[in-house]
């Protein structure tokens, strides 16, 4: 046989087997299908709440949980809204992250990160930088959020949003949502025995939208995902390395 002709046939036979390999291995989806409840009509304009600020520099990295809730509540104090609350934080490998909280209804505003500057947080580690968190926070919150509210019909609500479980929100928000806080606990637990066996989940935290849940293994924090209030889609926080400690704040 010619040599040119039986490399060729070589070449085939070891891209075909490539394909088969690959095609067996499984990953892990951020999201899941959504459930079969409709999106809400959407009838009544946006009313003008308040936007987390833009990315905030520091001229130092928190060197504890202290120091770093320090640094969030003068942030969330800069935004001039009282009624905005830190409710608690969490220190993790890459990051401090944070839950803001209204203060009049007990509500989830929106999530927090604090970069320690470490690299692989998803933020380019930016060093003690403090912003919204990225992800659910900013896609799904329809009162605080970036891309669900006042930029949902922007660029990055039609480049980004629709790829990732998005539609836009111009109905008033509430956080009565299709999705119930007990069948979105079932949707992350149900998640999690399909792609994480063994953990289990503490009660959810309700934001304008979405819900998110601590991830439990052994009894011990181990991360956290999110689950949309209209969707029922699932979005795991990929961002914040292994969990160090928490602190309540109410």
């Amino acid at each position: 046989m010619n040599r040119r002709v039986m490399l060729g046939v070589i070449l085939i036979i070891v891209g075909i087997a490539g394909l088969v390999a690959f095609s067996t291995i499984q990953f892990t989806p951020t999201y899941t299908g959504p459930v079969t409840k409709p999106f809400p009509a959407q009838t009544a304009p946006f009313p003008t709440t308040p936007i987390p600020g833009p990315y905030q520099p520091y001229p130092l990295i928190p060197g504890n949980i202290d120091e770093a809730t320090e640094l969030a509540k003068g942030y969330v104090a800069s935004l001039g809204y009282p009624d905005l609350g830190i409710k608690e934080i969490m220190e993790f490998q890459y990051n401090y992250y944070f839950i803001v909280y209204e203060k009049s209804t007990g509500i989830g505003a929106y999530e927090g990160i604090v970069e320690k500057g470490v690299g692989l947080s998803g933020m380019g580690g930016m060093m003690g930088v403090i912003h919204p968190e990225q992800g659910p926070n900013m896609m799904w919150n329809t009162k605080y959020g970036h891309m669900g509210g006042m930029m949902g019909g922007g660029m990055m609500g039609g480049m980004m949003g629709r790829g990732w479980g998005y539609q836009p929100y111009i109905e008033v928000p509430t956080a009565v949502m299709p999705v119930t806080e007990e069948e979105a606990a079932g949707i992350a637990q149900a998640y999690l025995d399909s792609y994480l066996p063994g953990s289990t989940i503490e009660h959810p935290d309700t934001f304008y939208g979405y819900y998110t849940v601590h991830v439990l293994r052994d009894g011990k924090v181990y991360g956290m995902l999110s689950v949309n209030g209209y969707t029922g889609q699932v979005w795991y926080h990929t961002w914040h390395g292994a969990f160090i400690q928490m602190k309540e704040l109410t």
